[in-house]
């Protein structure tokens, strides 16, 4: 069993496993947050841990302003679109 490391005093832990994903244990929850997390994952068609990872991955997702404020910014190091006259290119390809 690995060793469980605290990054919270009494409040959560990781438990690093062998197959690359993590594991974190979180204490001292309250019980009406717990229901309300079966219940939502309930209505979804979840597990409670299925449920759990989704809201997670969600919570850690960027902003879609500072996504689309990335795009933009990779847009504006893009030289923009040039026009080439692909039946010429053609031809002379086949003139060698």
């Amino acid at each position: 069993m690995p060793s469980i490391q605290e990054v919270a005093p009494a409040t959560i832990a990781f438990l690093p496993s062998s197959r690359f994903m993590a594991q974190v244990i979180i204490r001292n929850l309250d019980e009406s947050v717990v229901a309300a997390l079966k219940t939502r994952a309930a209505a979804h068609g979840h597990s409670l841990g299925q449920e759990l990872r989704l809201v997670l991955r969600q919570a850690t997702r960027p902003p879609r302003k500072e996504v689309a404020r990335t795009a933009a910014a990779i847009r504006q190091m893009t030289p923009g679109p040039v026009s080439v006259d692909l039946e010429a290119l053609i031809r002379e390809d086949r003139d060698r």
